[in-house]
């Protein structure tokens, strides 16, 4: 019997629409989880007076990464199994109309609490959607090289999600210094949840721009059709009910441990090194270079009129004019920082970018998943401790170059699972098994290394005698040199973990 898969066939209208809402789904994705990194320094320090390098900070930093993913890892993996039982196209759509809420409302956070209790309903949101739609793309084509190629290229748009945040963020700062900007304030309806302090901070518009990727989702993905596979099977009374104990059976058990470990170092590259550079780019030379140019430059005259206007509608004094300017040319340095923490998260994401696609292409020609991981894993080993242990604490331009190569590398990662898990798993299982290894593995003990890189860089940064706190040149030296030795670790385990990453059996799963 012949075992040569069937040739692929021309896409259909509704394949191609699938493909395209998928690739935006990605897309935004990324879009929300990136926000984070850009955003939490200056809404630490609106929201809680918290300085960088502090105990406090670093407290609130790691809530902030690790609350959320917690609640994506256990929630996500509850959305798993709901798309094993009610289907891939319900879960899809919930699960979308749950973070386009939450990324909304939590620009109008008035406290940290407030935050991230919003950022937790993210989490949630973008954890069961990632799971569902690699689960529907997997199940819509059935020749092999089709299907890899259709996972490959739709997940490279996640890159494009994680540039467009950068560039959102850029526009948000670049208008806010501008006074291009609306006002920011909760409903008076909702006044018992506080104020807005800063009404015109970037970081808000930043996060309320979460929004408006959702818009075509939510509108088109009601009308798609379901998997094909699954509904077969739920139709004919042959689908098996999921359950998370079979993920760890005879067949299964080695798979879903070492996918699982394996999936928990590559988000741990991710968050431990490469989503620390927001906190690494103020000890850069030209960085602090560009703060002290900006210092010396008078605030734009729309910013001056309007905190001129603002204080004297309240019936403020020339005295309190001059306070509110002054305190509005104290946040010049933060908008510096951002600026050049958002064109840095650009290259990387562009670098990601290029890795996804390279994946995509290579996985139609390298047919050992071992090999095809390990084109990315072995260069990492070298290039990675040295661009945050070197090119991060030298040069802005050294770190571009060593950036694209780091988002290449790692993010390219994010596209081999998402090729590789549904084919180990029946389709019954499907969204549990890759659930538990992307919610349990990566997003719960993953993104912890958030939080981890912080609390290691908190302890080992000097403290200046003079004020009681750290030099935030030193702070941002010691998290890079940390975010090295993170990365490095965690790309030795993932090489070694490779050994024993089972080779999919062609068709074995594949219904």
């Amino acid at each position: 019997m012949s075992t040569t898969p069937a040739p692929a066939a021309r896409l259909t209208g509704t394949q191609w629409l699938i493909c395209v809402i998928a690739s935006i789904g990605f897309a935004f994705d990324i879009y929300e989880l990136l926000m984070l990194p850009l955003i939490i320094r200056p809404a630490l320090i609106e929201l809680g007076g918290i300085q960088p390098g502090t105990p406090e900070f670093t407290h609130w930093f790691s809530l902030l990464f690790y609350v959320p993913a917690v609640a994506g890892g256990v929630f996500g993996l509850l959305g798993g199994y709901m798309t094993d039982r009610l289907g891939r196209r319900a879960v899809l759509t919930w699960s979308i109309l749950l973070y386009a809420f939450a990324a909304f409302a939590a620009g109008y956070s008035t406290s940290l609490p407030m935050l991230l209790f919003f950022r937790c309903l993210v989490f949630i949101g973008v954890c069961v959607e990632f799971v569902a739609a690699v689960a529907w793309l997997a199940e819509l084509f059935d020749n092999p090289h089709q299907r890899e190629k259709v996972l490959g290229f739709t997940q490279a748009f996640s890159s494009i999600g994680g540039l467009l945040v950068a560039v959102a963020n850029g526009l948000a700062i670049s208008w806010a210094a501008q006074g291009k900007l609306p006002s920011i304030q909760l409903p008076e309806f909702l006044s018992f949840l506080g104020s807005v302090k800063d009404p015109h901070a970037p970081w808000r518009y930043t996060l309320m721009s979460g929004l408006i990727p959702a818009i075509p989702l939510i509108v088109i993905r009601p009308f798609l059709p379901e998997s094909p596979s699954w509904a077969r099977k739920r139709a004919s009374g042959t689908l098996r009910r999921p359950s998370i104990g079979e993920l760890f059976s005879p067949q299964l058990r080695r798979t879903t441990i070492v996918t699982t470990i394996m999936f928990t170092c590559s988000f741990a590259a991710a968050f431990g090194a490469i989503q620390q550079m927001p906190q690494i780019v103020p000890g850069l030379p030209q960085v602090q270079a560009e703060i002290k140019e900006a210092m010396g430059k008078p605030l734009p005259e729309p910013v001056v009129k309007r905190v001129t206007d603002a204080v004297k509608a309240k019936g403020g004094d020339d005295a309190e004019v001059a306070k509110a300017l002054a305190a509005e040319k104290a946040k010049v340095p933060g908008q510096t920082i951002q600026a050049n923490a958002s064109n840095a998260t650009k290259v990387q994401e562009i670098g990601g970018m290029f890795g996804r696609i390279a994946l995509a292409f290579l996985v139609v020609y390298i047919a050992s998943r071992r090999k095809l991981l390990r084109v990315f894993l072995i260069p990492g080993l070298v290039l990675m401790p040295v661009n945050f242990g070197w090119a991060a604490v030298t040069s802005l331009d050294y770190l571009y170059y060593g950036i694209f190569i780091a988002g290449f590398l790692t993010v390219a990662q994010f596209s081999f699972w998402g090729n590789y898990l549904p084919h180990v798993y029946p389709v019954h299982l499907r969204g549990t098994g890759e659930s538990f290894a992307a919610n349990i593995g990566g997003r719960l003990i993953g993104t912890s290394f958030a939080a981890l890189t912080q609390v290691i860089a908190t302890a080992l940064v000097a403290v200046d005698p003079a004020t009681g706190k750290p030099n935030p040149v030193d702070a941002a030296h010691m998290t890079a040199y940390v975010a090295a030795g993170v990365a490095f670790a965690v790309y030795l385990i993932n090489f070694i973990a490779s050994f024993w990453l089972p080779e999919p059996k062609e068709g074995e799963f594949d219904e």
